[in-house]
């Protein structure tokens, strides 16, 4: 076995002499070495969207989250990333800091999350709690394919479920979907 080892790595040394091989060569070792690394951490790319703090426009940021084993899981740590805001020190999160996720379940295709009370607490830069709450609903809708709705709701009451659901219909008779 190590006779194998040695004359494997001899082979790669005399290959290695050409600067154009040798390059070609540590370029396909460093990305081998990058690909198992990316598998072993199995990270799964999320988009959320937030708010510029300048003119009120959208930003939209990637984040690299840890996959689960369960979808329920998958959708809580997206919620609380979301809920902990934006990376980008010019971007507004969609509601206030001291915002959290108080339960979440998900059964048969639909999202059922409260959120405390402090989500709607009013901003002090003139947010909107409509648009953060629908900004949330169509962040988890495009992102979880297998979701079919999403229920939120603040300290145990529906938020906006019947909008998003009139919002969500007139869309689909356009052929346009806007979540």
């Amino acid at each position: 076995m190590k006779a194998e080892i040695k004359d494997m790595v001899q082979s790669l040394a005399a290959l290695c002499k050409s600067g154009t091989i040798r390059y070609a060569v540590c370029l396909l070792i460093l990305g081998i070495l990058a690909l198992g690394e990316f598998f072993n951490a199995g990270l799964v790319r999320r988009t959320f969207v937030f708010y510029s703090l300048r003119d009120g426009e959208t930003v939209v940021e990637d984040r690299m989250l840890k996959a689960s084993t369960g979808r329920e899981e998958d959708l809580r740590r997206y919620l609380e990333e979301a809920l902990l805001g934006p990376v980008s020190p010019d971007s507004a999160p969609l509601f206030p800091r001291e915002t959290r996720l108080r339960s979440l379940l998900f059964r048969d295709g639909t999202v059922y999350a409260d959120l405390s009370e402090s989500a709607v607490l009013p901003y002090p830069d003139g947010g909107n709690a409509w648009r953060d709450f629908f900004t949330l609903y169509g962040g988890i809708k495009r992102n979880f394919p297998y979701v079919r709705d999403v229920r939120l709701f603040v300290g145990g009451r529906a938020a906006f479920y019947d909008e998003f659901r009139q919002i969500q219909a007139e869309s689909h008779e356009r052929g346009v979907d806007k979540t």
